[in-house]
């Protein structure tokens, strides 16, 4: 029995990093094998990430492919791809055939073309081939692309007791019962059946008099931003996925909804920041200015504009000298609002909640600017009014506010 009260807290420290540097430096493999065995498969997965590329591969080579197969889905996505580059076609068949089905098409969709094929022919159970090959065929940012095909379904016309039996046989390949579903003989989903009314049923009650006919589901080519709204909507941990016809095809569960939310969350994050496209630290210096440099222009074009304002105002400058020391706080205070608007609009964007045309959100956000200056100008007005003592003066300071 697992030790129910064991914690899970992790943390790398450089005295364990050193560790198992030192196993892999002396080929000591009995030793780490004996350290990463105490250790969950995603804090091997953050050893392996501080490691270098030999080291990292030294080690994967060394476990086995069930607990490898966990790793690699775990490692950050530029060191799983390396990763992958130096593993063989073979050696990769090996660890996606211990994968659910969306996990392994994912890891074979990070494969160059010509090597996908290479990897499937290799996978050994034609089944597991079969459905990867079908989920590959579908979009990444669609249902299908995210759904598992792995689930447990019952037919309307089995009873109870021969349900139970086969149910044991299915959920073998299911890591996680979340819902039964039910189908037709022509395999369409026409309901969902909950374990404690399954166990509570008379063994020779059918399922058609069980089941719940109301089940939320999602097509198979619906984006997937709208499935994680869907299942945040309705707190749900799976959700089966239907072609036109309303045959059942996978599931979608929340640990792959979890995984998308974070993609989302970093590309609004980017977004509100001003960088456009899905870029990361370690991509080319041509690729991430491609992605900074519009906006970057956009702000370049703002502060010609903002000079050639300035300009019209030279005589008040001229004679009031002071002034020029406030416009440091006026660009600042300008980038400040911008960039409470666009991550208030990015914000909006993400979960959907901009409301009305987009004549309407512009004069909503020039009134909120006006009202705001009008506030912050009044202030500052007193300010300049008290520090320098001069009416004058702080009335020639308003206009550029």
């Amino acid at each position: 029995m697992e030790d129910e009260n064991e914690s899970i807290q992790f943390e790398l420290t450089d005295a364990l990093l050193q560790q198992v540097e030192g196993y892999v430096a002396s080929n000591d493999d009995k030793a780490l094998q004996n350290l990463l065995k105490e250790f969950h498969y995603a804090d091997i997965a953050e050893i392996l990430d501080e490691l270098n590329l030999e080291q990292a591969i030294y080690v994967i080579k060394l476990l086995d492919s069930e607990t490898t197969s966990d790793i690699l889905m775990e490692l950050d996505e530029d060191n799983r791809e390396k990763v992958l580059k130096n593993l063989t076609a073979k050696e990769i068949a090996e660890e996606v055939e211990e994968l659910d089905t969306d996990d392994a098409a994912d890891i074979i969709a990070e494969l160059p073309e010509e090597r996908q094929q290479e990897v499937i022919n290799r996978i050994e159970d034609e089944d597991h081939k079969a459905e990867i090959k079908e989920l590959l065929a579908y979009d990444e940012d669609t249902a299908g692309g995210l759904m598992a095909k792995e689930l447990v379904k019952v037919y309307e016309t089995w009873t109870v007791a021969g349900c139970l039996r086969r149910i044991r046989g299915q959920a073998k390949e299911v890591t996680r019962v979340h819902s039964i579903y039910v189908v037709n003989k022509e395999e369409k989903l026409i309901g969902r059946l909950s374990l404690k009314d399954l166990i509570v049923a008379k063994s020779e009650q059918k399922i058609a008099d069980i089941y719940i006919t109301s089940v939320d589901y999602v097509d198979v080519n619906e984006d997937v931003e709208e499935v994680a709204r869907v299942m945040a909507k309705y707190d749900l941990e799976a959700i089966p996925v239907v072609d036109e016809n309303k045959t059942l095809l996978g599931r979608i569960t929340i640990d792959d909804i979890v995984d998308v939310l974070k993609e989302e969350a970093d590309k609004d994050y980017q977004m509100a920041a001003g960088i456009t496209g899905d870029v990361d630290s370690d991509d080319s210096i041509l690729q991430l200015t491609r992605a900074r440099l519009p906006w970057l222009f956009l702000g370049l074009l703002g502060g010609i504009g903002a000079f050639i304002i300035m300009e019209g105002f030279q005589e008040a400058f001229s004679k009031y000298a002071v002034l020029f020391f406030f416009t440091p706080l006026i660009a600042a205070m300008a980038g400040n609002v911008g960039v409470q608007s666009s991550a208030i609009i990015v914000q909006g964007l993400a979960n959907d909640d901009v409301k009305g045309s987009v004549n309407s959100r512009l004069l909503k956000e020039m009134l909120l600017a006006a009202l705001n200056g009008l506030i912050l100008a009044i202030f500052l007005f007193l300010f300049v009014w008290l520090y320098n003592g001069e009416m004058d003066k702080a009335l020639a300071f308003l206009p550029h506010l």
